[in-house]
């Protein structure tokens, strides 16, 4: 496809982000950055969320890891939606009542300040590292399918990117962004029906004969038992629960878009509604990850392989949409990429911004001009902190979304501990130890998988975030104050 013409799709596509936040940015208060003024409709939010939470990564990582992964992936899709019954009705009601704009303030009333900057600095660290994994993915694709042709380098790509984003989130930020993830969440999922209904066309199969092509292939296996593997059933699933709690429901990003609806019964329809659209897509898309392979063995296209196992997987859907699906699949994938390219760190920038101003420069208390000069300083230095991160990883090969989980489960971990002995005990710590165990822990927690798979050929997996939140909590029940019984 032409470079010009996908780069035409690309500006139609944000010219409608900025009529979207034309509207959205009129009447709004000081607040209305942070808060939306909590009047988003819970049904807006369930449906945008899901794009903020799948981004490039499930567009692009899950549809190729299943050759060398499965449907094993499905199991950790299992362990989420229990995760997220918790968030509804054990977290979201917590916030609620102690109305947090930054959700990490409810550390400070648990434990103490260190622990309250500790945990949002864990977030800090844990989301810019997240959602720069996530553009740099939509990105690469981006460079190959326009900005290559057009002889701009990649680094200045990135910028032109995150320049787009800082435009139509600068004024009104999550108000904004409630509506713009919706209209993105619809271009991602619409790609993905595009392509299988291609695929399956292609393949001369009806739509029963297509779902029984997909349940009957050998990369239709869900469940794993093997305990040594680091995608066991037990490990993905538990590490599911976790791993939804913690990058879910213990994230600002997400967190905040909950916070906008109305009240506490709206904002636990709207989790509820999330996880179970959530799933249904991951479903989707690992589906038509089959659907992928099924079209290149049928067609002799070579995939690349190395000991064994496919690599670069994350170029399958790529190639093939953009070189042979035809115009309207690679249309409706380019409008996915770049929709999971602005989702991915429109909300991120947007929640690392309310966190950080909050949680360190007590932007509450600042008058309206003061509020306005700090939020633009803090959103410009994140972008520039996320284009830096991107740099440091753009050589980075394999798929990208195992890479944001294992780094997921070092750096949420200890943040899970702190809420985990917030919610469940009521002892009280020596708040001035916090940092220093929140630092240790996930360089033990990297140690000790280390080791278990030397010595004893046992992966972890994603269950790193239970080892480090359990050794989080340990070292934290260790330093309680002593008339704590």
């Amino acid at each position: 496809m032409n470079s010009l013409f996908i780069l035409a799709i690309i500006a139609s596509y944000f010219g409608l982000l900025l009529l979207i936040s034309y509207f959205t940015s009129k009447n709004t208060s000081d607040d209305s950055f942070y808060t939306g003024d909590r009047k988003s409709p819970w049904q807006l939010v369930a449906f945008g969320m899901v794009g903020a939470a799948l981004s490039g990564v499930t567009f692009v990582s899950i549809p190729g890891m299943v050759s060398n992964n499965f449907f094993y992936y499905l199991q950790f899709v299992f362990g989420n939606v229990v995760g997220y019954i918790f968030i509804t009705y054990v977290l979201i009601p917590i916030y609620y009542e102690l109305k947090l704009v930054s959700i990490y303030t409810y550390l400070e009333s648990r434990f103490g300040v260190k622990t309250y900057k500790t945990g949002s600095l864990f977030f800090l660290i844990s989301q810019s590292f997240g959602a720069a994994l996530r553009l740099l993915l939509a990105a690469k694709i981006l460079q190959y399918a326009v900005f290559d042709a057009l002889n701009i380098p990649f680094y200045l790509s990135v910028l032109i990117i995150l320049i787009l984003i800082w435009l139509y989130t600068n004024k009104s930020g999550i108000k904004t962004i409630v509506w713009t993830d919706t209209l993105q969440t619809f271009f991602l999922i619409l790609a993905a029906i595009i392509s299988i209904y291609i695929v399956k066309d292609s393949l001369n199969l009806s739509i029963s004969e297509t779902f029984t092509s997909i349940t009957n292939h050998k990369y239709f296996k869900v469940f794993n038992w093997d305990f040594n593997s680091g995608s066991n059933f037990f490990k993905q699933f538990i590490s599911g629960i976790l791993i939804a709690i913690a990058m879910m429901g213990l994230d600002q990003n997400i967190m905040q878009k909950t916070l906008t609806c109305k009240n506490k019964k709206e904002a636990q329809k709207n989790a509820l509604t999330f996880s179970l659209i959530l799933a249904l897509t991951q479903f989707l898309f690992l589906g038509l990850g089959i659907m992928l392979y099924l079209y290149a063995e049928n067609h002799g296209i070579t995939l690349e392989i190395e000991n064994g196992k496919f690599i670069n997987t994350d170029n399958l859907f790529p190639i093939l949409s953009l070189n042979h699906f035809g115009t309207i699949a690679s249309i409706s994938f380019i409008l996915g990429i770049t929709a999971a390219a602005f989702s991915s760190v429109d909300s991120a920038l947007t929640a690392l911004t309310t966190s950080f101003t909050h949680d360190f420069l007590a932007i509450q208390n600042k008058n309206s001009k003061q509020k306005k000069q700090l939020k633009n300083k803090v959103l410009l230095g994140f972008s520039t902190i996320l284009f830096l991160i991107i740099m440091l990883f753009s050589e980075s090969k394999g798929d990208i979304i195992s890479t944001i989980f294992k780094v997921a489960g070092y750096t949420y971990g200890p943040l899970l501990g702190l809420y985990l002995l917030g919610i469940f005990t009521k002892i009280k710590i020596k708040d001035a130890y916090v940092p220093y165990i929140c630092i240790t822990m996930p360089f033990l927690t990297y140690y000790l998988n280390y080791y278990f798979i030397e010595q004893f050929s046992f992966d972890l997996g994603f269950m790193n975030i239970l080892v480090n939140a359990l050794l989080t909590i340990l070292c934290l029940i260790i330093i309680k104050k002593q008339h704590d019984k």
